[in-house]
């Protein structure tokens, strides 16, 4: 999918991991929007983050207790 995007519609200049300028190898698409890294690794941890979030957050809550 990266290929398919363009740094040029990147929302951020810096690695939110590193703080290192973004590449335009290591893009990835969240929430509708391009978010940059600075290299395939901390794009790929991103994802792998964003995707344990996002099944924490489809899991039925328990009852609490009152």
């Amino acid at each position: 999918m990266a290929s398919s995007l363009d740094i040029a519609d990147c929302v951020n200049d810096t690695c939110p991991w590193s703080g290192d300028p973004v590449r335009a190898d290591a893009l990835t698409l969240y929430r509708g929007r391009v978010v940059g890294f600075c290299n395939p690794g901390c794009r790929d941890k991103f994802e792998t983050a964003i995707a344990h979030f996002d099944a924490a957050l489809a899991r039925p809550r328990p009852a609490q207790a009152e």
